[in-house]
């Protein structure tokens, strides 16, 4: 499954478009390594995201062929990690995250 729907699958990010922003914007690394949207997950990789003033540490247990009941996505991955990022400036909508990237 690609990384970018992966996040949506997952909820880790509720919209497809806006994973896809954040991939490209250089702000997700599988296994330590830069990612890309079409970058295919598979079980036992760690996803690093830098999202919305957090930082983000996943180890991923199981990649769905599809969809992905509500109930059942804490099954997906495993919370490692996570972080405030220091910035210099305050955010206060997800919309305004992508205008100051």
């Amino acid at each position: 499954m690609r990384l970018d729907k992966f996040l949506k699958v997952s909820r880790i990010i509720k919209r497809r478009p806006i994973a896809k922003l954040v991939v490209d914007e250089k702000k997700a690394k599988l296994d330590g390594k830069i990612a890309k949207s079409s970058t295919e997950v598979k079980v036992g990789q760690e996803l690093e995201l830098e999202y919305f003033n957090k930082y983000f540490k996943f180890k991923i247990l199981q990649v769905p062929s599809g969809n992905v009941s509500k109930e059942k996505t804490s099954e997906l991955v495993e919370l490692i990690e996570s972080k405030g990022i220091e910035k210099n400036f305050s955010l206060d909508s997800e919309e305004e995250f992508f205008e100051n990237i």
